[in-house]
Formats: structure tokens, sequence, C-alpha cells
């Protein structure tokens, strides 16, 4: 079938190159097209349910809400975990279903089941389901700024102004944009129409805060009256009634006394005013100000959805579409990072190419035979290009990554065949064979070795597509563009390289060029030495394996070395009941450090949360987004870690805050993925929240003895203030009243309550009665508060209830319907697998857990763990699989046990190299050592085969041994080299994502190395022992 497929390539050889003209035009096409992001989309599939219920307590949100959703969310199909998060006023439920089950299939079930569970809610309370978007989600993210602003504090009116801007013009008109998912608003303060009643007044005339609240209910309608006939027309009757301005509430009668109408105004100052806050924004430690956060739907194309923003955005800000002047400007925008990210891939690209080129030219002597070499290297990812679009995969670090490592293997294939050619070519002159003859025989004859060797460095690669989870999302889309990529060279080395090389190529000199004959001088001498002193030859490789494999367990473990994302995040935690002014206050002193950082362009904040409720961040935690200025202007020498240090050091003067070092990216993965954000969590679960408090606190101080631990923190479950107004129902009897009636003026007196809504053309806003701030700024006026007893008796609140300030819980965390305490550590210069060994055996000796409290161990060593357990059933059977093709190549046990010892040899260079560089053994490290040992395998196979080939045809063993190697000697040298250098610039790249790779490219090189010189040394001074041509007499 090879023959014939060789036959008909070279038959046809003008079509075959009309052919690949074409596939690279259509390349080409298809590389403008593809879905470009920096990072695989690593977010489990997940449906949050948001529930806001204002004025509860945490303990209340989970009684009234979080139980009875999570009951009713229970069973269903696909559903893997359940989290959830209680908050003042806030539920949050996380569900994470299986990666199998579609997010918008899942999206329905959920809501089928909500809207059964709707009738247990309490009265006012609608649960609503978080934006289909995912960690990756927060694409761009913006503030409303004038050109003349500076550095000068905003107002209060500006604030206002530019927020209903920010909803009714901007949001709008960014939502509409194909790909986004929703547009988070933040800062500011959201314009309330309110009616502020005065007790005395209402005393006076004998009112009470719910007629106030009944009459303006009722006074803002419009109605229809149907249709009015009238000769040969018709009219639509229309009764209007709607509030148009304060002066038209303020005309609200209330009753009459003595012929004279009382207003709303007589009684109550109408006036505008806010919303309570529940977050801001603080812009570089000098001014609030108000912005919105733009998040792409999940599967969306990241560089495509953000260059139509910011195409929006410019169309947006030159048509000066904003009132006032206003712009939109953004301070973090995803294509940054995605073009860095993709340019350190193609850079690595580029120069591997070129490095091929070179080594391709120094060991042929011919630009030619380099020519058709680099057409394959052109050619293989463009059509590379053609399946990922086919399939769905993205361009990003890990799939380009993959092209990258594969460029040293793509080439092996044609490296083979135009090597045979080559040399075939120059014997050949003299033999009157015609030219294209020669070269089917000489690919003829490296065919089954090139497809056998070819297929198992894709089958190496194909157990990869079974990881799982995180892992899995990372390194499939690698695996599969490498399987992709090698299949397609491996296609064109057997059709397009003979038919160029009957175009091209020239028959070479029998001698060797002058690198390969330098080279291979010394080489012969140690070939010879090794063949003649066998047994020490073994035992020396035997000594280095059993020394590679006492220095193993000293390598660390990781999960995926981080990625510098050119963004930093400091996020600062305070005191559960600090006030939202006390935070912002605290916040621009922060963020004023933050910028005295060399190497800071810009920090935006924001305090609390924004007006979706799928955003649970509290009023004490803030996450900024500090953007650092290009690498050229940092100081001399310093990396982002270098300021990210200098950053930490600069918040330690903040007063009871914890700070804890992420980046945009990441930290919201981390957080959608595991629930937590950082490196370890300790889950402590039972019941009661006192206890669980104590344990992590337990837990938190042993985990500080560990070496490598930092930014360890306590998740805030307590801390919060309440001011309890408990009802004595013997005091209530006593004046006729009930609950209800006391609980109607904490609610609506204290707290406000919407009466109705106004309407300013297409925009509304909430019209609210309550007391003056001087009625209820503290505790004793609160207790001040008349309330009215039947019989027009006024009793003080005081005197029906017992008011204290207590203290309760902060937040309320579940997972799986049981309570739980994080504690969070990140690890500093450790590896992740030896930190988490030593702590779990350090807190089983010093912690004791009661009876029905459990530990649970999470965050990204949770990934970590399940990793290396799927590699441990992974590897052996890849190293199984090898093993079988080698059979069914040579029908030989012996020559595949031989090639399978090179996989040993092999990792020896790839361990000394992780110790060398100080890297740890991570899941890229480990799938280094899965394409080293195709890699290996490869010219293994090239070797033995030729060997084995002199032997058949009568050589003795030493001599076909000798021949063999100095024959072979320049594939293997070449195919080895090549893969090498195209890896080399991984090592010095700096840009996003080079991280990713180091380690891969540096266990592929270290290993490269030992198995090369194993290949042509220790391989065949084992041959004699392993050899299984019979003797012929």
């Amino acid at each position: 079938m090879i023959a014939s497929l060789v036959r008909t390539a070279l038959q046809q050889r003008l079509v075959v190159v009309v052919v690949a003209a074409i596939l690279l035009a259509f390349g080409f096409n298809a590389a403008r097209k593809l879905s470009v992001d920096a990072f695989p989309d690593v977010t489990n599939v997940q449906v949050q349910i948001a529930t806001e219920a204002k004025g509860r307590s945490p303990e209340e949100v989970e009684r009234f809400v979080t139980v009875p959703l999570e009951i009713s969310m229970t069973g269903l199909p696909g559903l893997e975990e359940m989290r959830s998060l209680n908050k003042p006023g806030l539920s949050l439920i996380t569900l994470v279903f299986t990666d199998a089950t579609d997010v918008y299939f899942a999206r329905q079930l959920v809501m089928e089941r909500l809207i059964e569970a709707g009738a247990r809610m309490p009265e006012g309370v609608v649960p609503v389901l978080g934006p289909v978007s995912t960690g990756l989600g927060e694409v761009y993210q913006y503030t409303l700024d004038h050109p003349d602003d500076g550095d000068r504090q905003l107002t209060e009116k500006e604030l206002t102004e530019r927020r209903i801007v920010q909803d009714w013009v901007v949001r709008p008109l960014l939502r509409s944009i194909p790909g986004v998912a929703e547009i988070n608003s933040q800062g500011g303060y959201n314009r309330q129409y309110q009616v502020l009643v005065n007790p005395d007044r209402l005393r006076h005339y004998q009112l009470t805060v719910r007629d106030v609240y009944e009459a303006v209910a009722r006074n803002n309608a419009n109605s229809g009256g149907g249709v009015l006939p009238q000769y040969a027309e018709q009219y639509l009757i229309r009764g209007i009634g709607l509030v148009k301005s304060l002066s038209d509430i303020g005309a609200i009668v209330l009753k009459e006394v003595g012929g004279t109408p009382v207003f709303v105004r007589d009684v109550a100052e109408v006036t505008f005013g806010h919303e309570v806050r529940q977050g801001a924004v603080v812009k570089n430690g000098v001014t609030e100000s108000v912005g919105g956060v733009v998040m792409m739907l999940r599967g969306g194309n990241a560089k495509e959805v953000v260059s139509r923003i910011q195409a929006r955005v410019a169309e947006i800000n030159d048509k000066g579409m904003l009132p006032d002047g206003l712009k939109i400007v953004p301070y973090y925008d995803r294509s940054e990072l995605v073009d860095a990210a993709l340019w350190t891939v193609t850079k690595v690209l580029l120069e591997g190419v070129v490095l091929v080129v070179v080594v391709l030219f120094l060991f042929l002597g011919d630009v030619r035979s380099s020519l058709i070499v680099v057409a394959t290297l052109v050619l293989t990812p463009l059509i590379t290009f053609m399946a990922m679009n086919h399939y769905g995969i993205s361009a990003n670090l890990m799939s380009l990554g993959g092209l990258a490592i594969a460029i040293g293997l793509m080439v092996d294939g044609s490296v083979v065949v135009v090597e045979n050619a080559f040399e075939r070519l120059g014997h050949a002159a003299d033999r009157g064979e015609s030219k294209v003859r020669i070269i089917f025989d000489a690919v003829q004859e490296v065919a089954t070795p090139v497809i056998f060797g070819v297929s198992i460095i894709i089958l190496v690669f194909l157990p990869l597509m079974t990881l799982q989870g995180m892992e899995g999302k990372m390194f499939a889309p690698l695996a599969y563009t490498i399987a992709i990529a090698l299949a397609v060279s491996l296609f064109l080395s057997l059709t397009l390289t003979p038919v160029l090389s009957s175009y091209l190529l020239k028959g070479g000199p029998g001698h060797d060029t002058w690198l390969i004959a330098k080279i291979k001088a010394p080489y012969l001498k140690m070939l010879h030495w090794a063949v003649a002193n066998s047994r020490k030859v073994v035992a020396g490789g035997i000594v280095l394996l059993v020394a590679t494999l006492g220095m193993f367990p000293f390598l660390g473990t990781a999960f995926i070395p981080e990625m510098k994302e050119g963004s930093v995040v400091p996020g600062i935690n305070r005191v559960p009941n600090i006030s939202l002014d006390e935070s912002i206050k605290m916040e621009m002193q922060a963020m004023k450090l933050v910028m005295e950082v060399p190497g800071v362009k810009s920090a935006i904040s924001g305090v609390g949360r924004g007006e979706s409720p799928a955003d649970p961040q509290g009023q004490n935690e803030s996450t900024p987004i500090v953007s650092l200025k290009p690498r050229d202007e940092w100081p001399a020498g310093w990396t982002q870690d270098d300021i990210t240090d200098a950053m930490r050091e600069k918040l330690k003067v903040l007063p009871g805050a914890q700070v804890v070092m992420a980046q945009p990216i990441s930290d919201r993965v981390d957080e959608m993925v595991t629930g937590v954000r950082s490196d370890v969590a300790v889950k402590v679960f039972g019941d009661d929240l006192d206890l669980l408090k104590q344990k992590a606190d337990e837990i938190a101080r042993v985990a500080a003895g560990v070496a490598g631990a930092t930014d360890i923190r306590v998740e805030r479950i307590t801390g919060q203030q309440y001011l309890s107004v408990e009802i004595d129902r013997a005091a209530i009897a006593r004046h006729g009243l009930n609950v209800s009636d006391v609980n109607d003026v904490i609610e609506a007196a204290i707290g406000g309550k919407q009466a109705t809504e106004v309407y300013e053309g297409e925009r509304r806003f909430a019209s609210v009665v309550r007391l003056p701030e001087s009625f209820r700024d503290n505790v004793e006026k609160i207790g001040n508060v008349l309330v009215n007893a039947p019989g027009g008796v006024q009793v003080a609140l005081e005197n029906l209830a017992n008011i204290r300030i207590v203290d309760g819980p902060a937040q309320i965390s579940r997972e799986l319907a049981k309570r739980r305490v994080v504690v969070a550590i990140n690890v500093k210069d450790r590896d992740l697998g030896g930190f988490v060994a030593e702590l779990q055996k350090t807190i089983a000796a010093k912690v004791e857990l009661k009876e029905g409290y459990y530990l649970e161990w999470g965050g990204q060593f949770q990934n970590l763990e399940r990793a290396m357990g799927h590699l441990t059933i992974i590897i052996p059977v890849t190293v199984g699989a090898i093993f079988f093709l080698l059979f069914l190549l040579f029908r030989s046990l012996r020559l595949a046990s031989l090639i399978i010892l090179v996989l040993p040899f092999a990792s020896v260079g790839g361990v000394i190299g992780l110790l060398i560089t100080g890297e740890y053994l991570s899941v890229p490290a480990s799938v280094g050592f899965i394409a080293l040992w195709g890699i290996a395998v490869l010219n293994g196979v090239v070797l033995v085969t030729y060997i084995r080939h002199l032997r058949a045809e009568g050589l003795p063993p030493a001599e076909a041994v000798v021949q063999g190697a100095t024959q072979r000697f320049r594939p293997v040298m070449m195919t080895a080299t090549v893969a090498l250098l195209a890896l080399i610039p991984f090592l010095f790249a700096t840009g996003p994502g080079s991280e990713v790779q180091r380690p891969l490219a540096i266990v592929v090189i270290g290993g490269l190395i030992t198995s090369t010189l194993l290949t042509l040394v220790v391989l065949p001074t084992l041959y004699k022992w392993f050899d299984d041509t019979p003797y012929e007499a």
C-alpha cells in the first residue's frame, strides 16, 4: 500500500505540486480564521443561581433561601458538585456539571427546578441564573472618564450622572455586541427619588409611615379607557397620572383636615438621593469612578470578541455618543495578553524553523535538500490549522505550543527520506537508472521505519487526550495538534517530499559534509571502544540509571507553572464589619502605595460588588487590577515577581488587612474551578460555625510552621456585628399589635421601602419612603422610633423590643449541602506535592477533630493529585503500546525489548535537566517525558532496522553493528539535533506563557542529549545480545 502511494505520487508529480499549492492557499486562509485565546478555557460546566434577599443575615439567607434551593437541585442529571455562599442579603449557589453536559441544557434543567422552588421562597425574593460565562469571561474592563478629569476627585453628583450613563447608554450599546454575555456595572451612585418622612409632622397630622407609602404607591399610574368612536374616527382613551418630577410626588394628597388637604410635602422632604451602595470603583488611588466589566459568552473567541468591543468603543468615543463629552477608557483588555502570548509562541515557532533550516544545511551540505524539507515544514502547520478549525480547537499557548514542539518532529520523516534519496542519487550516478526510480527505491527502503517511528510518536501523545479536568482541557489541545501535525507531515514525507526530490535533488557526493566528518571521527573511536568493552559500557549505563533514579525523589512536584499575565491582582481583604466608606478610604491609600511601585501603569480597584448578583464580593473585599508598563520600562533586571514582592512590601502597612497576590485570569479560574482562590485549600466540614472557626485557626497556625507557606488566610466567617431588634411578644400583646406591624416599621421607616418607580423617558428610578437620616443614625434614635398601636396610641420601639448589638456570622459557605470553612494557603519557593505531604502529616499529628467533623483537600493541589494519579496509569499503558508496535515492526520480542531500553536512558537526561534548572516535575514536564520517549524510540528504530538489514545480507554481528551505526549516524544525529534545536527558543522565551512551556522543553532537550548518545553508542553495543538473525552455514 505504501509502495503504491509513493508510486502514484511520483507518476502524477505535477498534480501533487498543484494540490500542495492549493492547500498552501487554504492553509493561510485557515490561519486567519483561527479562534484565538491566550489560554485554553479550563472552566468546568457550571450554572450559578444568585438570589438577593435584602436585609437578611447570612443565617437567614441560608435557612430561607439556600437550603430550599439546594434541596430542589439535588439529583439533577450530570450534577457533580454543589457549593454555596451565604452573605448578608445574598445567596450564591454554584452547580458544577460533568464536562459532557451542554451548558444550555444544564441551565434549562436548573430553570425548571427553580420554577418549582420559587413558591417556597420568602416574599419578594426571586432567584436568577448567573451569566453564561466562564473564568476567562472577563475580557474587557473600563471606566467612564472625561478628558479633563485629571487627578481630581469626582463629586457625588458627577458619579451619579456617570452611573446613569453607564446603566442606560453604555450597557445597552455594548451588550448588543455578538459574543458578549453580560456587562457588570460598577461604582458610582444609583439615583433614587426619596420621600423622607418627618415623624413629628406625622404625629401632628395623625398619619403613619404606611399611609405615606401607600399614597405614593397609588398615585403613580396611567390607565386605558378603551376606544371612543367619533363619526368616521376613533380615539384611544388614556388616563394619565404618572409622576414626572419631585414636585408631583410632593403634591400627592394624604388626607383632609377640616377641608384642607394634607400633602406629602407637608409631612416629608421629597428629594433626590441614592440607593444603599454595595460597592465602588477606585481609580489610581485618587478618585472614585464608574465603570463596567464586559463578560464574554462561554466558548467565545476572545480575540474576535475583544476586537468587536474595541471597534464599538472607538465608534462610541469618536461619534461622541455619550453625553457630557464622556469617553470609555479601558484599563484591562484581554487582547493585550492574547497578542503577547501568541507572539511568545509565534516567535518560538519562527526561531525553531530558522534553526532547523540551518541544521539541515550543515548536515546535508546542500541547499536544495534543505528546501525540500522546509516545504513540509511550511505546509504541515498550515494544513494543521485547517484541521484545528474543523475540530474547533482554538489557537492558544497550549495548542500552538504543541506545534512548536512538533516542529522538530514534523521534519523527521522528510529528513530521513531526503537523506536516503540524497545518498542513493550520489551512488547511482554510474548505474544509469532513472532518477524517479532511484528515489522510489530510496523512499521504499526507509518508509516502514519512518511510518512506525512517527506512529509511535503519535501514539505516545494519544493518552494525553484522556486526561480529565483542568489539565485535560490544558493538554488535550496540545496532544491533538501534535497528532494532527505529525499525521500530516508523515503523509507529506511519503508524497510531496519524493516529488520535490525528483524535481530538485541532485546526487550528493559519497563523502560526509565538513560538520559530519568532524563529529563522526571521535564518534567512531568511541563506538569501536564501546563494542570492544561492551561489559564496561553496560555497567556504566546501569550505574548512571540507578544514580538518576536515586535523584528522582528530590524532584518536587507541581501542577502547572503559573503563567505571568502582565497584570497583577493584589486582593485586599479587611475585617467583615468595616463600612463601605472606610473600605474605600483604605483602598485609596492602598492604590496610592501601589502606584509608587516602579513598573506600574495603572491601578483600578473594585471594592465590594457590582450590580451583577453573581458577583459575591463583600464591602470588606477588593480586587484591584494593576496593569504593568512594557518590560523595557521596568527597573533593570526586575521580573513580574519582583514587582509583586514590592507591592506586597508596600501594602504591609495596611492595618488588619490580608493581602493576597494573584492575576486576573488565574484568580478567576481557580475560584470557578475549585471554589477557592489558592494553591492549597484545607476544607473543614461540620455544623457548628464557632467550632469550625476554632479548628480552621488551629490549622492555619500549624500551616504557618511549614516551610514554603505564604498568604495563609482563614475564610472570614465571623466578625460581623448586628443590631438585633428582638420583639417582646408580651409587650406587643399588651398594645394589641402584631409582629408584622413592628416589622413594617423596621423595614419601611428604618430600612426604606420602595413604593413605586418614576419614569424619565426610557430610564426608571426607584421611589423610596423612609425616615430622614437624623432620626435613624444611632441605636438610641432607632429605639425612639414610634409604632402606631390600635386606638391611636404611639409606642416607642424600645418598649416593644429588646434592642442590642450582637456578634454574628459574616458569611456561611456550604459544599455538598454541608457547612465548611476554608483555610487557603499559597506555596512559594517550594514544590506543591512535598508541601502538602508535610502539611498533612503535621495536621494529622497536631489537630484533633470531633466526631462529625472532617477535612478535605482542595485548590490547585486537588488538580495535581488527580493529574498525577491519571499519569501513573497512562505512562505504563503508553510504554506497553510502544512495545506492541515495535513487536509488530520487527516481529521479534528481543529487538522490541532492546529499543524499549532506550526509554529509561532517555529519561536520565530529562531528570538531570529538571534538577539543574530547579524546575519541578509538573504536568508539562510529564508531557515532555512522553514526547521525549517518542523521539528516542524513532531514532532507535531507524538504527536497528538498518543493522538488521545488514545482518540479513549476511554480515557478522560486530561488522553489521559498526557499519550500520556509521551509515545511520547522519539521519539519527539530524533528527535528534533538529528536534532539540526547535525547542531551544523555549528556554530563552520570556513572554506570557513561556513559563508553562519551559519545563517541557527542558525535559526534551536534556533527554535528547543522553538518548542520542545512547542510541549511537549503547544500542549497538547491546545489539549482539539481542540479535535474533539465524546464522547461515
